[in-house]
């Protein structure tokens, strides 16, 4: 499963697998190298297989590391699994690896994030998306005067300025040095001789084509392969030996290879097409099993596939995938078609998904949670696939609620809002005789517009789910809905209405015996309204007690919010080591979970424990970081006086120590670092303080001899101050508390049902 880091787009860290097995193509290397030093935008064509993706992923690995040093993003965004021409934004910005939590567009995100900074954006299969693709890159090239386009495809944008790099099929040489290549990785000994170099001109050096004939050598000769390759030449010339179109010569070629499969063999060929981008062994045995091909068959027949080149295999964060290439794929996908089975696999496909979603939203109350993370960041493009299905099916709405409404642990608890957003208002426009889906559904969306500060289609959501669940007497949708809206209170800083309905909530879910993150979330949320309201040992109470719940089950996420809570009172409590020690461990689960919100949080206060250990200039720097950060947030620290009350005292501290200019100077250091080195920054504990610097009292900056424990009440009583009549208040160091990103970021919940079950409403 997966970790932080997406295992499709390449954006940092070693190169994809393509590059290990690039061979030849030195001088259209060199040649692409000087195009993209030339012209901003450059397309790579050519018919499928003959090698565009490869050289375009080779290309962008030497400008980010040779010629052009001063690269600071790189990105590859396969678009080939994008079905929905809206989507091709959201993956350009997962592609990039950015994070958006406000309801501002992917564009806006893309625009904001990339100004001012060298980029090369590499567009892989966008010939079926070429409208919204052309679009979209004559925006960004026109808006970002340092982004450079590398575009793949079979077609031109056909946009002014586009330079095109037409790819042929390989020479004869190269051809001839492929195939040997191919046959050495599987451990057979091809000398270059007539009967190989007449086989690779007959298939026109197109590198899928050779890849797939070096895949039969285990059973045929070349001469063997050669003279099958002629039989169906003939046949489709006429008798002839008339060379075919080179399209026509991959698809011969495909077919060809097809036709030497088993029947078991293309079967499992064409039911491997329903797939998006790449797929796991325990799905293609539910998905493509039956109907002539047993379940305990499939991995044999997968390993016969894999030898013959048709799938290839690849290590990811989340285990063992496999892929087909799309010119494979397609073929397969025909197949499916003309045997009438299309329909049948894609909700096959759909059910698997389900139930995968179904029982990660489980697991993510539990040890596995940062499986959970990394298994759903793989099989994303499979989910949106199952959630088109869904949505775009009318008998079907009700499972295309449950699933988007089942994800909402990665909406919410893995950075991606704005996608689930759209897929959660998609679901609930269609009507359906299954209250209980459109209930969940209607909830996650309440608590996602919330996160992005939309308060009043928040408020929307959540009355219709609570008015439809009275009237179903569903007591689950009841209590995530009064839950929502406690949090929806926080936002608007309410906090005794905040406090009511979240204790009310937590009351339900003991009741019905539920316990899991969202409630562990409701218990830290709780905590911030006490907090707020100056009752400082009791928010202490509860999160102590929530982070002992959490290391019981094993939940990470939950209990990062509750360490957030738990280090402001050590802050406040003259102890900013512990203060430090809880920040770095709730921001290293953050960080992984792709937090940004719990991210910046946790960097604001660090900026002031830092203060407060004596280093100005550190904490002038982790500042200037979070302030880059902020505005995919939402509104920096939300409006929130309770926020922002520790940035202003950091910055007060910090400004008195080192003079306004040497602070404006450390500031706009600290704005410069992209968000992993920020996080690396603010981990690196040798920067505590400077040797020998004595620490200083964070409200006046006045150096001081030890730190000076407040009384719990005056404590209680800081932490409160300035509590009313802002947007702002405070949904819990989810930090969801401002007017932007809601209230309780990560599914608010409720009090511990210490026994219950581990349903997610």
């Amino acid at each position: 499963m997966r970790g932080p880091q997406p295992p499709g787009p390449w954006t940092d860290g070693d190169p994809p697998a393509e590059l290990s097995a690039f061979v030849g193509r030195s001088a259209e290397l060199a040649a692409l190298d000087a195009a993209l030093g030339r012209a901003r935008l450059v397309t790579v064509t050519g018919m499928g297989g003959v090698g565009k993706s490869r050289l375009a992923v080779r290309a962008a690995a030497r400008w980010a590391s040779g010629g052009a040093a001063d690269a600071a993003v790189r990105g590859r965004v396969e678009l080939a699994a994008v079905r929905d021409a809206q989507f091709v934004e959201y993956a350009v910005v997962e592609a990039l690896g950015l994070t958006d939590h406000t309801t501002r567009t992917p564009r806006q995100v893309l625009l904001e994030h990339l100004a001012g900074r060298p980029v090369l954006l590499v567009l892989d299969g966008f010939e079926h998306l070429v409208a919204a693709c052309a679009e979209l890159t004559a925006e960004l090239l026109r808006k970002l005067p340092q982004l450079r386009v590398l575009a793949v495809g079979r077609r031109p944008l056909g946009l002014t300025g586009e330079h095109l790099f037409p790819l042929a099929p390989l020479g004869e040489e190269e051809a001839v040095l492929l195939f040997t290549s191919r046959a050495r990785e599987q451990g057979l000994a091809v000398a270059d001789g007539a009967g190989v170099r007449e086989l690779c001109r007959r298939l026109e050096g197109i590198p899928l084509a050779l890849e797939l004939a070096a895949g039969r050598l285990r059973t045929l000769s070349p001469e063997q392969l050669l003279q099958r390759l002629d039989d169906r030449f003939r046949l489709l010339t006429g008798g002839g030996r008339d060379a075919l179109p080179r399209h026509r010569t991959l698809r011969t070629a495909i077919g060809w290879s097809h036709e030497l499969c088993t029947p078991a063999e293309r079967l499992l060929w064409a039911r491997l097409s329903v797939f998006a981008q790449t797929f796991d062994l325990e799905a293609a045995e539910y998905v493509c099993s039956g109907d002539g091909l047993p379940a305990e068959d499939v991995l044999d027949v997968l390993s016969e596939l894999l030898s013959q080149s048709v799938v290839t295999r690849e290590e990811t964060p989340a285990g063992p995938r496999y892929r087909m290439l799309d010119t494979v794929r397609a073929y397969g996908a025909a197949w499916l078609e003309a045997a009438g089975d299309a329909e049948r696999l894609r909700r096959r496909h759909r059910d698997w998904y389900l139930g995968l979603a179904t029982l990660c939203e489980l697991d993510w109350f539990s040890p596995r949670q940062r499986e959970v993370a990394a298994r759903v960041e793989a099989e994303l493009p499979n989910l949106r696939v199952a959630l088109d299905f869904s949505v775009t099916e009318p008998e079907e709405a009700h499972l295309g609620q449950y699933l988007a409404g089942s994800l909402w642990f990665c909406w919410v608890g893995c950075g991606r809002l704005a996608e689930g957003r759209r897929w959660l208002e998609r679901s609930v426009e269609l009507r359906s005789p299954y209250a209980q889906a459109r209930l969940k559904a209607l909830w996650v969306l309440g608590y996602v517009a919330i996160l992005q500060g939309d308060t009043v289609r928040a408020l929307q959501a959540l009355r219709a789910c609570r008015e439809e669940a009275e009237r179903e007497a569903d007591a689950t949708a009841l209590a995530y809905a009064e839950h929502r809206t406690g949090c929806l209170a926080l936002v608007r800083d309410d906090m005794a209405g905040a406090e009511t309905l979240l204790r009310s909530a937590l009351a339900r879910y003991r009741e019905i015996g539920e316990l899991n993150s969202n409630v562990l979330m409701g218990e830290v949320e709780l905590a911030m309204t006490r907090a707020f309201q100056g009752d400082l040992p009791g928010a202490v109470r509860l999160c102590e007690d929530v982070r002992r719940v959490c290391e019981e089950h094993g939940e990470r996420w939950a209990r990062s919010y509750a360490l957030y809570v738990l280090a402001y009172a050590a802050w406040l409590g003259g102890d900013p080591a512990g203060a430090r020690e809880l920040l770095a461990d709730c921001l290293a689960d953050a960080h992984a979970f792709r937090d940004l919100l719990a991210s910046v949080l946790v960097m604001e206060l660090l900026a002031l424990v830092t203060v407060t250990e004596g280093d100005a200039a550190e904490a002038a720097v982790l500042q200037g970081a979070a302030s880059r950060l902020w505005p995919s947030v939402g509104l920096p620290l939300f409006g929130s006086a309770h926020y922002s009350a520790p940035h202003e005292q950091c910055e007060a501290a910090a400004r008195k120590a080192l003079g306004d200019a040497r602070y404006e100077e450390c500031v706009r250091e600290g704005a410069g670092l992209g968000r992993e080195a920020a996080v690396a920054r603010a981990l690196r504990r040798d920067r505590a303080r400077p040797p020998g610097a004595p620490p200083v009292c964070a409200s006046t900056g006045v150096p001081r001899a030890a730190p000076r424990a407040p009384a719990r009440r005056e404590a209680g009583a800081r932490w409160g101050d300035g509590e009313a009549g802002r947007d702002g208040g405070g949904a819990g160091p989810d930090g969801e508390a401002g007017s932007r990103e809601g209230a309780g970021k990560r599914e608010p919940a409720a009090s511990p049902a210490r026994k219950g079950g581990e349903t997610a409403g």
